[in-house]
């Protein structure tokens, strides 16, 4: 399956990482990772550029751009790196009236 282009409907915001450039994005962040049932992200680039790429078995990858986001599917491992230097965060979400655990 493809890395879907939008959040499902019924998620809202609950949380936001905090502001990663190229030097100090957490190793466990470029390594394969996944959010946690019920979590899903939407991955905010502001400068440079990053690959958002799925680890096997799935087989995607997105290269994201300052301004654009890339969703995160809740427990689909994957990892980021920066292919310019810049900025990112995440901003994670969850089914509406769900609460914060």
């Amino acid at each position: 399956m493809p890395i879907p282009d939008r959040l499902p409907d019924g998620l809202e915001a609950y949380a936001r990482s905090p502001e990663f450039n190229s030097e100090s994005l957490p190793a466990k962040l470029q390594a394969g990772h996944a959010t946690k049932a019920g979590t899903w992200g939407l991955l905010h680039v502001l400068e440079g550029a990053l690959v958002y790429r799925l680890e096997p078995p799935r087989r995607d990858e997105r290269l994201v751009r300052a301004g654009e986001t890339v969703v995160i599917e809740s427990e689909v491992a994957h990892h980021v790196q920066f292919v310019e230097p810049g900025r990112m965060f995440v901003e994670f979400y969850r089914r509406a009236g769900v609460p914060k655990s």
